[in-house]
């Protein structure tokens, strides 16, 4: 287990709130209209997105370039649409990814007319640039990420989603008292997020919403004293 000093923790009621009549969303990094040069990114992890959508509502049509975004939805149906013809909804447990590439335009919208959809949004800088857009989603099953951290999307090939950079993220789902140990190589870091329920992430008790970044460190011991669900990015 490393010391505490190599990881930079930071709490749920620190992140950056913005709210509409329509969102709540928690910004982890700058974002919009809220910038702090301190703030920017983390590696290739440019934007981490915690957002509640209203029901009826969504984000209209807009455009990305340069850029792998990742949505996980973790309660409510996203619907998405986007200018490659692509149209489908997200469901809990499902991941969607979109290279954005030399350009894509697209809408997300929460199509229920009761429920509120809850879901983390993720961008990533790609390795290069002017690739050719395209979109793929999936589902991953909630028994093959319990217990362990379920890698889910990926640069390299496998069976994983594919993204143009070399990081790996990782899903899991802990009981109390289970712990998960992911190995990290020399020179990478790693950002861990507490989608609920509560662990230690070498040596700093974490709960809902708070986050971990991580540096200089070869393993994480990831070890939950509550229900717990997570996300782990493995980056330059």
């Amino acid at each position: 287990m490393g010391p505490k000093g190599k990881a930079a923790i930071i709490r749920a009621k620190e992140r950056y709130h913005h709210e509409t009549d329509w969102l709540s969303t928690y910004w982890h990094f700058s974002f919009d209209h809220y910038y702090d040069p301190a703030n920017v990114s983390f590696g290739p992890l440019r934007v981490f997105n915690d957002d509640v959508v209203q029901p009826g509502t969504g984000f209209p049509p807009h455009s990305h370039r340069d850029m792998e975004i990742i949505t996980y939805v973790l309660e409510g149906e996203l619907e998405h649409q986007d200018s490659l013809g692509n149209r489908g909804r997200v469901h809990p447990g499902e991941i969607q990814v979109m290279s954005a590439g030399t350009g894509i335009t697209h809408a997300e919208y929460n199509p229920s007319k009761t429920d509120r959809l809850h879901f983390l949004q993720i961008w990533v800088l790609p390795r290069t640039r002017s690739l050719t857009p395209r979109w793929e989603q999936r589902i991953f099953s909630a028994d093959a990420r319990n217990g362990r951290v379920l890698p889910v999307v990926s640069g390299a090939d496998g069976d994983t989603l594919r993204i143009d950079q070399d990081a790996v993220i990782y899903i899991s789902t802990l009981k109390p008292g289970q712990a998960v140990s992911p190995a990290l190589a020399p020179g990478r870091r790693a950002y861990a997020f507490v989608i609920s329920g509560a662990l230690d992430i070498n040596g700093n008790a974490l709960v809902s919403g708070d986050q971990a970044r991580i540096a200089d460190e070869s393993r994480l011991v990831l070890a939950a004293s509550a229900p717990t669900e997570l996300i782990l990015l493995d980056l330059p």
